[in-house]
């Protein structure tokens, strides 16, 4: 039997390298696209050899031609971090807005099922908490942060677009705080930023007095819920997190206990339009896909922080 063919665009990111490595394991072929200007060789270095793993060097806003069958595609090229979006604010409006519908229409082209990574972000400041997919969000378009969830709130758009008018098989995942190995050390996201201030014993920057609130998920958690969401048919967005919410504050101070770091907990301005909490409401994931995370969060955190012992190593 062929194996399926699955194109992962943004293949060389943080979550784009963990969904090729697992289709991979579950034995698709994968063709990996992406630009590099947030992704990394190294991150999919290892598939390099592997008959199963193709990696094209490639700007999705641009027309998407792919040779052969193509079963699924799953579009993750985005800058994800504010430090990425806020450098690449245009880049980020065109790869949400351009790169979604040149990659819907390689879907349309070859009758491929079409996965959507979008984000938390379009409930942008939450009025509801925890965040239902019900919630359409509290967004401020024209503030800095703009630029990432009007793109994925774009995108959104643009899926359900295709899936009503054009009978596209599609999917949407909103995708809460994510960590692990293969983040960048200057990521700009909370956990690598605190992690690597502790193990280089500087200061951790805590915006405002830390009473905001994070919930993170550990990465072979959310890749298992993007796989079981890709084989289901369930067509709305769906929410994938960790619902164990902790305060910013409470966070530096785990890292600081888990490090063993000398570091002291410093005191800065809240940036323009950070959510004051975050925690995703799974019921629905539960419900259709049988999914809940299962990696506690001091279990993954030993697991990357071990990663991140090396990177500051060589760094």
């Amino acid at each position: 039997m062929d194996k399926p063919v699955t194109v992962v665009t943004g293949g060389a990111g943080f979550l784009g390298s963990h969904l090729c490595d697992k289709l991979i394991e579950k034995g698709h072929k994968v063709i990996c696209l992406d630009n590099l200007i947030t992704g990394n060789l190294e991150n999919i270095s290892h598939l390099f050899g592997n008959e199963n793993f193709r990696f094209i060097k490639y700007d999705v806003t641009e027309f998407i031609h792919v040779e052969g069958k193509v079963d699924n595609i799953l579009h993750f090229a985005s800058p994800a971090s504010p430090v990425d979006y806020l450098r690449y604010p245009i880049q980020t409006l065109k790869v949400g807005s351009l790169g979604t519908h040149k990659a819907l229409g390689l879907a349309k082209a070859k009758k491929a099922c079409f996965l959507l990574a979008s984000t938390s972000e379009v409930y942008g400041d939450p009025e509801i908490h925890p965040q239902p997919e019900t919630y359409w969000g509290n967004v401020n378009p024209i503030g800095p942060r703009g630029v990432y969830d009007e793109a994925k709130r774009f995108a959104e758009s643009m899926t359900m677009a295709y899936h009503r008018y054009h009978g596209i098989n599609t999917r949407i995942v909103r995708i809460f705080n994510t960590y692990g190995p293969r983040m960048r050390l200057d990521d700009g996201r909370v956990l690598p930023t605190f992690i690597s201030q502790a193990l280089k014993n500087e200061d951790l920057t805590v915006f405002g007095d830390g009473s905001q609130t994070r919930s993170f998920c550990y990465v072979d958690d959310l890749i298992e819920g993007i796989i079981k969401l890709l084989e289901t048919d369930f067509h709305e967005p769906v929410n994938l997190g960790n619902p164990d919410e902790i305060t910013i504050l409470e966070f530096a101070e785990e890292i600081l206990k888990l490090t063993l770091s000398k570091s002291k907990i410093v005191f800065k301005e809240l940036p323009v339009d950070d959510p004051k909490v975050r925690q995703p409401d799974i019921t629905l994931a539960k419900k259709i896909l049988n999914w809940e995370p299962k990696v506690s969060r001091i279990d993954g955190l030993k697991l990357t922080l071990e990663y991140f012992k090396k990177k500051v190593a060589k760094s």
